[in-house]
């Protein structure tokens, strides 16, 4: 906590929470009646919904339902949460009937009466849920009420229990989270207390350990921008941390050194984007990075002209765990090349084991760096990011994202994050994606058409490499 900020004492329920509360005669009950003001409290949830589902009233009718339906999900614990969400999901379907009548009535309409039946086709293929979400957006706090209930429903049902439910989610989001209702603001240590506190609580690639890392991330010679929304001014959405430098980063560690001397930032060739957070987690898949990069790109431009070169400095958060069943598969074992099966013969440890061992001993100058090892782990890594899909798409979540949104692969980094987490996450590499301005718009097309994905000819002699077989052992 920053001087002079506060925290909710134990036991008592934030103000906003109490002031909804109050509002539908939902203040905490006395110990042991839990009980019997639940079932008060859920005897009139469906009347609720059902009639905020109707919409009959007009606004100001709708504006005192949706607070009450706020202050009625608050007032819930997790089993009676995900209670409600099964009641929304169940009880608020789309109308089969109604669908399947507004179809025949559109196949038999003359071409005077489509319009009119289309019309009618469209609305009934709108879930009543869906009619109840989107007047959240009446009351002030509603967006952020509805942003934090998905929030939640993704927790209860990660693998999509809920999905005629998160559809609609999704839906209502797309509409109220569209990039041009959204404002980006640069973050600064000028900025309120609050907000950087929010930065710290939702980084999250590389974490940031104390005030005096989060001061290094905003000195002169970096930036920080977010995508805010309207009805949320206070919550960052998506946000990238960028350093302004002379040539292309290849080692997270001392990009955040907090020693290192300040550059002066008028001097820099090249920004490296070396973390994107997304926020929110009620926000997921509503997509906002690549827009957020464009428009990141655009202003640092504007303010230093001499920048020449856009790049990321980007884990690997699935190469780890990939290469960790292809080794317990014997894949890898079958292609090591005799110099690094030498090192780890006899070896008692698993191979992933052994292979972060032998990583071990190269951070901890134990011995030499092995060119043996550092050329498999690059090739394996190659490998995993070029060919490695899921239906049709890179494997590594962070790769999908740059791939589609323009960028290509551009150098693999060797021993670029030594952390523990590093090491266990993707063995210590890391990789560099590049955003060339001439090339962002043709590679995003290759991608989206074909799938096809942008790579530096050094890596796709790597992945040539590990075509051929290896040598016997």
């Amino acid at each position: 906590m920053m001087p002079g900020t506060t925290s909710p004492q134990p036991g008592k329920a934030p103000a906003r929470i109490g002031f909804w509360r109050r509002l539908v005669g939902l203040a905490a009950p006395p110990a042991g009646s839990r009980r019997a003001v639940g079932r008060r409290a859920w005897s009139g949830l469906r009347t609720l919904l059902v009639e905020l589902a109707e919409g009959k009233g007009g606004e100001s009718l709708a504006r005192e339902r949706v607070a009450r339906l706020i202050g009625h999900y608050a007032a819930l614990d997790v089993p009676e949460r995900r209670r409600f969400f099964t009641l929304l999901e169940a009880e608020f379907e789309v109308e089969e009937a109604r669908v399947m009548a507004s179809i025949e009535a559109y196949r038999g309409a003359d071409a005077p009466a489509r319009v009119r039946s289309r019309a009618q086709l469209l609305q009934s293929l709108e879930s009543p849920r869906l009619r109840i979400l989107r007047q959240f957006n009446l009351v002030p706090e509603g967006v952020h009420a509805l942003v934090r209930m998905r929030a939640d429903l993704l927790q209860l049902a990660p693998e999509g229990g809920f999905a005629g439910l998160d559809q609609d989610f999704l839906r209502v989001f797309s509409a109220w989270f569209d990039i041009g209702f959204l404002e980006l603001k640069r973050i600064g240590w000028g900025s309120p207390a609050a907000l950087l506190e929010k930065l710290i609580r939702y980084e999250a690639v590389h974490e940031i350990k104390s005030w005096s890392d989060l001061r290094n991330r905003l000195d002169s010679d970096r930036r920080c921008y977010a995508f805010f929304h309207p009805r949320m001014p206070d919550e960052p959405l998506i946000f990238v941390e960028v350093a302004l430098v002379r040539s292309l980063a290849d080692n997270v560690q001392a990009l955040l050194d907090e020693q290192a001397p300040t550059l002066d930032p008028a001097t820099a060739t090249t920004a490296i984007f070396y973390s994107i957070s997304n926020a929110q987690g009620g926000l997921r898949g509503v997509s906002m990075g690549e827009c957020l990069i464009k428009r990141v790109v655009q202003l640092l431009l504007q303010e230093f002209p001499r920048l020449r070169q856009f790049a990321t400095l980007s884990p690997l958060p699935g190469f780890g765990a990939w290469l960790d069943a292809r080794l317990a598969g014997g894949a890898g074992p079958r292609k090591w090349p005799a110099a690094l099966a030498a090192q780890l013969a006899g070896d008692a440890r698993s191979p992933a084991d052994g292979l972060r061992h032998l990583l071990h001993r190269s951070i901890d100058g134990d011995g030499p760096e092995d060119p043996a090892l550092k050329a498999w782990l690059t090739r394996e890594c190659a490998v995993y990011l070029l060919r490695e899909k899921k239906r049709g798409e890179p494997l590594d979540p962070v790769a999908r994202f740059h791939f589609s949104n323009g960028a290509s692969l551009g150098r693999i980094n060797w021993l670029a994050d030594p952390s523990r987490h590093g090491l266990q996450q993707s063995c210590g590499l890391m990789v560099n994606y590049l955003y060339t301005l001439r090339e962002i718009d043709a590679n995003h097309r290759a991608f989206a058409e074909t799938g096809q994905l942008a790579a530096a000819p050094e890596i796709r002699k790597l992945i040539d490499g590990a075509a051929r077989p290896a040598r016997p052992a």
